[in-house]
């Protein structure tokens, strides 16, 4: 099934030039990334607990297994050139990945850090899963945003070479998300 191209498409944001709405992206990604920096390793918690407070840490797996699923849906449609799908499949991951974010404030407002105390072996592996998926989660953000643009403003071959590196990264992170939760259950003390 071969769809046409026009997908969701905001005619003010085709007004924007790519320098000014990337700079914007670069911008705004500083921002996010700098108060969770500062949220998660200068800012005390305030320590409250809640029934709720603490199932949050399954909810954002979920919320990541969400994202990742839908993320393979959406290569999948893609590559069958079901763009409608396409579109569907990658709204619903960016509206997955926004509601994780809301849901990681959340917890590490009210609980902060969660210290893995697991041993031997698995003490390195966690710390490269979880380190890798830091960092590649400052490199997604910015990415994610400038693919969701550049569709939005109708630059579908410029979307097209950024999502090449957007959907692996974007998985990747997802997908970690969810086994750095696995890992933390199944291996404290």
């Amino acid at each position: 099934m071969d769809e046409t191209i026009p997908q969701i498409q905001i005619p003010a944001v085709r007004s924007f030039s790519n320098a000014k709405a990337i700079g914007f992206i670069v911008a705004l990604s500083g921002v996010v990334v700098g108060f969770l920096f500062w949220l998660i390793y200068f800012r005390r918690a305030s320590g409250y607990s809640s029934e709720f407070i603490a199932a949050l840490p399954a909810v954002n797996a979920t919320l990541n297994a969400v994202s990742a699923t839908l993320l393979v849906l959406a290569y999948r449609a893609v590559r069958r050139r079901q763009y409608t799908w396409h579109t569907a499949f990658v709204l619903g991951a960016l509206a997955s990945s926004a509601l994780f974010l809301v849901s990681y404030l959340v917890y590490h407002t009210f609980h902060g850090d969660t210290r893995f105390t697991g041993q031997g072996l698995i003490r390195p592996v966690y710390f490269f899963v979880l380190i890798s998926h830091i960092v590649l989660s400052v490199v997604a953000l910015p990415l994610i945003l400038t693919s969701t643009y550049l569709s939005l403003a109708g630059r579908f071959k410029a979307h097209r070479r950024v999502s090449r590196y957007t959907f692996p990264i974007w998985l990747y992170v997802s997908v970690t998300g969810v086994l750095i939760f696995g890992m933390l259950k199944a291996f404290q003390r």
